[in-house]
């Protein structure tokens, strides 16, 4: 057999049955003519390789403790801007920045943890930014 590339296998022609007549070579006992060997049954064509996408999306399948680490850390971005804001009122400075890494935050998208407890919290922490969020557009169209 020989491999051709993305083709698949090709058939060789077979090796040649020797002649029983010749006095030097080794012969069976009791075969009178040699019979000739059946030609290899051709090999099925591999199946193609999953494509690429199908093994990054195995690849990005998350556990339980994995899809709750990443919505704490979404929390947690989410409640750093809050106080960002926070600070910038207090302290008189514009709060442009802050609100826009507040928006920025709220804007990624939500893992569901799949922890009630923890997607409650989650709500209240979105539920303030939106606030924060809604008071800030109304003053800037008072403005």
């Amino acid at each position: 057999m020989k491999v051709d590339g993305a083709g698949g296998l090709v058939p060789t022609t077979g090796a040649q049955p020797r002649s029983a007549t010749t006095g030097s070579g080794f012969s069976v006992g009791g075969a009178s003519t040699p019979q000739a060997t059946a030609a290899p049954a051709r090999a099925a064509g591999a199946a193609p390789v999953a494509s690429m996408d199908a093994l990054l999306a195995l690849q990005e399948v998350d556990g339980p403790l994995e899809r709750r680490r990443r919505a704490v850390r979404r929390g947690g971005r989410l409640l750093d801007a809050l106080d960002e804001v926070k600070l910038a009122l207090l302290g008189g400075e514009s709060a442009a920045p802050a609100l826009q890494r507040l928006a920025a935050a709220a804007r990624e998208q939500r893992v569901a943890s799949f922890d009630p407890g923890l997607d409650g919290v989650l709500d209240e922490i979105e539920t303030r930014a939106a606030v924060e969020l809604a008071k800030a557009e109304m003053s800037r169209i008072a403005a």
